[in-house]
């Protein structure tokens, strides 16, 4: 690493020559694979903005300069050129650099990052910001093409290119998000993919013309005949018929002609989108011939591309088998996914389904309302979204769907703790929000198994909206099922430890933890019930009086304080037994960090002996 050792930032870069900055590429892929390697993280996107990002870099100080990523996972060579090398052995791990901008980390990291299709807003408002106050530096977006099929980027491109405001939108076209993308916007990059373009001759002209008298006023006044010759002769792009300068497409990974066209668009003095064509997983072979697998990896051994198998099933690939069977036995049966189908575990549905399958691209909002749609005119739609993108479409949810009480299925996958993705991914909001829904039944599996029953309940036998939420990865302690149809008025529970001295209240796989917190009390002389909650809306309270044999109730959950049930059900609990004592045990009222799953649950007081500890404190207290 003899280049990339020395780099710490702009001042850096751009004392660099062409070979210099060649070398540093290469140096900076053998890098980024052997860390990653290590650490598991997004590498097939962040293999392909290698050129790009030090391009961005030399020609941009993002000290100073505005730095705007779209989702951010594609943000490792940025922070590896600014000053954060050393900080790769600990990425996505507790304690340690996210894997996604964080301001807080360095202030290069312009704005966080997570969620697609917000960064054209963003930068928009830090170009306005700039010029309320007078202040000067350079708003640069980094959008792409799989977050251009979300509709709020097109919300953000509509202000923008009236606005005036000078900034710079790179739309990174490798022609996929994680699967690969679809819908109208990708139709229309691939035809300019496909067309010769002008921008060779149009660079030309413009450095000719910037080298004699006068140039600068013949430029200008030769531009609106040269656009309208251009028009007639070339069919427009969208973005030039929204308003913007476009450049482009340009080769991605030459990192010298991109360093001439971000200079030319810093030049130019208004909003400007630069096409860029780049390659997911370039330069290492693995990634680039299968990016999916390569775009969120786990440890990997660097030289075969080769990671280790595992054979437990998951609960997305119980929901995708589970899919398949209903498909079989309901013609009307349907599957919506936003951008992922691999994800959240329909490729085999795809296969066997493909006219049932509608993925829609990054589109939440979307999903949800043609949804609403299809329901209406008798169609059973299956909403495949992970939990912290649905929070995006929380309006339609309430408006095109629990208002009609329209028979809607929603599979909420990555409930609770994701890990080593950090705030941005953590699906510990949803249970609050959507049980403002009226007539949503939110069901709470904690196996595979159950949650193949409980698809099969919510598709067959439910006859309005209902969500079935679960988390990522397989089976823990429990592998049965208690559903078996018992869902009523008042939901279900499940009594799985009885004892007298406490009563813990959970749903969902974090069963594991109230059932280790009962040994741990067991050893201590303290006998628990252990209930588990197989609806968290309706909540089964009256279930849960008739299984305690405590005065005492501790609630378990795996979501942000005041964003679960916590504080329903103690009320209820309260009303029925004035006298009781409840207890709530949560992530807290705070944004979680990155980490493993295991180390979160030790860190924010969720793990079974931490459970037991805090018991025994209240009971000390109280005796």
């Amino acid at each position: 690493m003899a280049i990339l050792e020395h780099i710490y930032g702009h001042q850096d870069l751009v004392k660099l020559n062409e070979a210099e900055r060649t070398a540093l590429c290469q140096e900076i892929r053998e890098f980024l694979i052997s860390r990653v390697a290590k650490t598991g993280g997004h590498l097939a996107s962040n293999l392909g903005v290698v050129e790009l990002t030090v391009a961005i870099e030399t020609v941009f100080d993002t000290h100073k300069d505005r730095l705007v990523f779209d989702v951010g996972h594609q943000s490792y060579v940025h922070k590896l050129l600014t000053d954060r090398q050393a900080d790769f052995d600990a990425l996505r791990q507790f304690g340690g650099m996210a894997g996604f901008p964080k301001p807080s980390e360095s202030d290069t990291d312009a704005f966080v990052a997570g969620h697609a299709s917000s960064s054209v807003s963003i930068s928009l408002g830090m170009a306005r910001a700039r010029t309320v106050l007078k202040q000067d530096y350079n708003v640069i977006t980094l959008l792409g093409d799989g977050a251009a099929t979300g509709g709020m980027a097109y919300e953000g491109l509509n202000d923008a290119a009236v606005s005036g405001e000078p900034m710079i939108i790179i739309l990174n076209d490798n022609a996929m998000s994680i699967d690969r993308n679809v819908g109208g916007m990708a139709y229309h990059l691939r035809n300019l993919r496909a067309k010769p373009k002008y921008l060779g001759i149009k660079q030309r002209y413009r450095n000719v013309l910037n080298h004699i008298p006068g140039g600068q006023t013949l430029y200008k006044a030769s531009r609106a005949i040269k656009d309208w010759i251009r028009r007639m002769l070339i069919p427009a792009t969208i973005f030039e018929s929204m308003g913007f300068t476009y450049l482009g497409p340009a080769d991605g990974h030459d990192v010298e002609q991109l360093i001439e066209l971000l200079q030319n668009a810093k030049a130019m003095n208004e909003p400007v989108v630069l096409h860029v064509l780049t390659h997911k997983g370039h330069g290492y072979k693995p990634a680039e011939e299968n990016p999916r697998k390569f775009h969120g990896v786990g440890k990997f051994d660097p030289e075969s591309g080769m990671t280790p198998e595992s054979e437990q099933i998951t609960f997305s690939q119980t929901f995708g088998q589970t899919m398949c069977e209903l498909a079989q036995k309901l013609p009307q049966l349907c599957a919506i996914t936003a951008a992922m189908p691999g994800g959240t575990g329909l490729l085999e549905y795809m296969k066997q389904y493909p006219d049932r399958l509608y993925d829609v691209g990054i589109a939440e909002e979307h999903a949800v309302s043609m949804a609403g749609g299809l329901a209406k005119q008798g169609m059973i739609p299956v909403v495949a979204l992970y939990s912290t993108f649905i929070q995006r479409s929380y309006d339609m949810i309430l408006q095109d769907i629990c208002m009609l009480n329209l028979h809607t299925v929603f599979a909420i996958d990555r409930a609770g703790l994701v890990g080593e993705d950090g705030e941005t991914h953590h699906g510990i909001f949803d249970v609050g929000f959507l049980r403002h829904a009226p007539g949503l039944a939110i069901l709470c599996p904690a196996s595979c198994r159950e949650l193949s029953d409980m698809l099969h309940w919510a598709v067959e036998i439910c006859e309005g909206p209902v969500a079935v939420r679960y988390p990522r990865g397989g089976d823990r302690c429990y592998q049965d099922s208690a559903w078996q149809n018992c869902f009523g008025t008042d939901g279900g529970i499940s009594v799985h430890r009885l004892g007298t001295d406490v009563t813990l209240i959970t749903y969902g796989t974090l069963l594991q933890n109230a059932m280790d917190a009962a040994d741990v009390l067991h050893q201590q002389g303290v006998e628990a019930t252990v209930v588990r909650l197989l609806t968290v809306a309706p909540l089964p309270v009256e279930q849960i009086m008739s299984a305690s044999h405590s005065s005492h109730f501790v609630i378990l959950e795996e979501t942000c304080a005041n964003s679960g049930i916590g504080s329903t059900l103690a009320k209820a609990l309260y009303d029925h037994f004035p006298e009781c004592r409840v207890d709530c045990v949560n992530l807290g009222h705070r944004f979680v960090t990155h980490g493993s799953v295991k180390k979160l649950y030790e860190h924010y007081g969720l793990d079974g002996m931490s459970v037991a500890k805090r018991i025994m404190e209240v009971r000390s207290c109280e005796n």
